[in-house]
């Protein structure tokens, strides 16, 4: 794969690139030189539909899948991304802008967390005490532009251990590198609709947040706290949005040692 071949970015359904047809483009440019080096496809609601309804109907089969089988994909595809990290690096390098030894800096962390979805089974079986830890269904990532390879990878590697399916929407200005990792988890036996790549802008976004469909969408946000303090946390989907109030207005309260009232939880 070369960057020449990258005239027109799709998606990833069932195992494969798809084009798209909605008409809709982004340009996407290499920010050290300016120049226009690809055409994003932007996908429709009737595409994004199309991509929830693969990564729903491809869950009760992966759901099922051993733990021991999700861990060997794992195993393979940390092979596969090690093997890969230089050719991720130029992608990242050439449409994120980053020199190529921050580019490996952040495929190395990356790679830490895909280390630790192997051992998925492990943390997910008890010994002395009798638990079960059931996969959700379909969980979304939207992921920033900062760290195109190490954010998905936190998200997607752990939720595909756990028995998800999952669908990365990445950012219209980086979006090559999905698309790599995506081949990466094709080629390491990931079966097709367990993971799925969707390009888009705000239409994509809203749609995620909204579907029925979508158990969980993840995304990173800043707080800003006091001062220079800042805190990252992580959204669940929209319907569950007052407990996520709640939820984020604890853990700002505990970042100062403080505990919130009651009454104004329940304002949210």
């Amino acid at each position: 794969m070369t960057m020449v071949d990258l005239k027109r970015i799709g998606h990833w359904v069932n195992g494969a690139e798809l084009h798209g047809n909605s008409g809709r483009v982004s340009k996407v440019y290499n920010p050290a030189t300016g120049e226009h080096t690809a055409d994003l496809a932007l996908a429709s609601l009737e595409e994004i539909d199309a991509v929830i309804a693969a990564a729903k109907a491809a869950f009760p089969a992966w759901r099922s899948t051993p733990l021991g089988r999700r861990s060997e994909i794992m195993f393979k595809f940390r092979e596969l991304l090690d093997a890969s990290r230089a050719e991720l690096a130029q992608i990242i390098s050439f449409e994120h802008g980053k020199v190529p030894s921050d580019a490996m800096g952040e495929i190395a962390r990356g790679i830490e967390n895909v280390e630790f979805a192997c051992g998925i089974p492990q943390l997910m079986k008890g010994v002395d005490v009798y638990s079960i830890r059931q996969p959700l269904g379909v969980v979304a990532g939207i992921t920033p532009f900062n760290f195109p390879a190490m954010v998905p990878l936190w998200m997607m590697a752990n939720a595909i251990a756990c028995g998800n399916t999952f669908i990365l929407k990445p950012s219209e200005k980086d979006p090559s590198s999905a698309l790599f990792l995506a081949k990466l988890l094709k080629q390491a036996g990931l079966p097709d609709g367990v993971l799925s790549v969707l390009q888009g802008d705000k239409v994509a976004v809203d749609r995620l947040l909204e579907h029925p469909n979508i158990e969980i969408c993840l995304n990173t946000e800043v707080l800003e706290c006091s001062g220079e303090d800042k805190l990252e946390c992580i959204t669940l989907r929209d319907r569950k949005t007052g407990e996520v109030r709640q939820a984020q207005t604890r853990m700002l309260f505990s970042f100062i040692g403080a505990t919130p009232r009651t009454e104004w939880l329940e304002n949210l």
